[in-house]
């Protein structure tokens, strides 16, 4: 019997393919739903899947929030129809205007972004444009957003500037611990400063975009927050082994060949890092089918994986890699 990844006429397929497997992600979908309580309660992140055919799948199951990280995504849910976009991205330079431009260009669609600093503000006089605005807090990822104790004065900043001030955008991606007890724990103790200053500013009732894809279902137990996973639609073999907790199947592959044979336990695979990242220690991706396999090179259009399996595939063969 064919694994739930194989696909039929797998001869049509040029790889290395991206493959999306409809079913699981609609299940997906519907976990998400469940875990927030209504699809009210979401704002998806898309840069997992950057797909206007997934969006569509969100908006026919009654999401119409979403969340972005590049120009190029906006403007795709843009064109998508997404009544609401927020791009959690800083925006400097020529990006201000493209941005502005998004806004005219679409103008059934609701554009917000975030800000960190007020140094930035000037920047939307000069295109006469004012989207609306989330104030962006660092709660310990360390990349972007001003410290929850300066909060305070840039919101008054952006109260007396001539955009419209919607929300706080609150990301605790560093918050990994696979223990469920732990992870919560760690999530109440970031969180503390963040609900004392809602209170303090009286701002409870505007919008919070809160929470990764691990830790979002903590965030649903609040029902003033609104939710922000991401990668929960395609899912992967990494948070899958990760975090059993989390009831999410794993919806995307990728579809790769083996493309040469250099040693008796080695086997090389058309999956460069052009078509997966090889940001990973050990190995970008998981094949079922190779359980033992290790990543011996990785260079722009070949991977090489050692494997004491290598016997068993000839040039040509299929493999299913999961992210």
């Amino acid at each position: 019997m064919p694994q739930w990844f194989e696909i039929e006429d797998v001869d049509r397929v040029i790889s290395p393919a991206l493959l999306f497997y409809p079913e699981r992600i609609q299940t997906n979908l519907q976990q998400m739903i469940g875990i927030a309580g209504s699809a009210d309660r979401l704002r998806p992140h898309v840069k997992t899947h950057k797909c206007a055919e997934l969006v569509n799948m969100q908006l026919e199951a009654g999401i119409s929030r979403f969340k972005c990280a590049t120009l190029q995504e906006a403007a795709m849910l843009g064109e998508a129809g997404a009544p609401d976009v927020h791009l959690a991205y800083p925006l400097v330079g020529p990006a201000v205007q493209r941005f502005a431009d998004l806004t005219r260009q679409y103008p059934h669609t609701q554009f917000s972004f975030i800000l960190d600093h007020q140094a930035t503000l000037p920047l939307w006089e000069k295109v006469e444009t004012y989207p609306d605005v989330f104030i962006d807090l660092d709660v310990g990822t360390q990349r972007t957003g001003c410290e929850v104790s300066q909060a305070e004065n840039l919101l008054e900043q952006v109260k007396n500037s001539p955009h419209t001030f919607r929300g706080w955008h609150i990301y605790d991606g560093h918050i990994h611990a696979t223990d469920l007890d732990q992870r919560k724990k760690e999530m109440e103790a970031v969180f503390g400063p963040v609900v004392d200053l809602m209170e303090k500013t009286g701002t409870q009732s505007y919008e919070w975009v809160c929470g990764s894809s691990i830790t979002f279902p903590l965030h649903a137990a609040y029902p003033d927050r609104r939710l922000s996973p991401g990668t929960t639609i395609l899912w992967d073999h990494g948070y899958s082994s990760q975090f059993p907790d989390l009831p999410f199947d794993i919806a995307a592959t990728v579809l790769t060949r083996v493309v040469s044979k250099p040693s008796a336990n080695t086997l090389t695979v058309d999956l460069g890092y052009k078509a997966v990242a090889s940001e990973m220690a050990a190995i970008p991706v998981y094949f079922p089918q190779l359980p033992g396999a290790t990543l011996h090179m990785h260079s722009e259009e070949h991977m090489v994986l050692s494997t004491n399996q290598a016997g068993d595939y000839q040039i040509g063969d299929v493999l299913y890699a999961l992210p």
